[in-house]
């Protein structure tokens, strides 16, 4: 456990340890969390965005696969079961 201080304009330097660590440099935001008796840093954004069309496919499906109708006669289906 490394000790570091606030400074007058609210400053923190994190330890270099947990730095390296972690691998964040100069400019990363960082999400404060208060956790009542303490607070919690984690990145912004620890994953850059992705799109429907890079992740698409990327979860294997057992079974045979399902045309569009299909899906929307069975959600329809469950819509009315749900709502009676």
């Amino acid at each position: 456990m490394e000790v570091t201080h606030l400074s007058s304009a609210g400053h923190v330097i994190l330890p270099k340890n947990s730095r390296v660590a972690r691998q964040w440099k100069a400019g990363q935001e960082l999400i404060a969390i208060d956790m009542g008796d303490g607070i919690l840093l984690k990145p912004k954004n620890p994953f850059p965005a992705t799109t429907l069309e890079q992740v698409a496919g990327c979860l294997k499906y057992q079974g045979t696969p399902k045309k569009l109708e299909e899906m929307e006669v069975k959600m329809s289906y469950d819509i009315r079961e749900q709502s009676s």
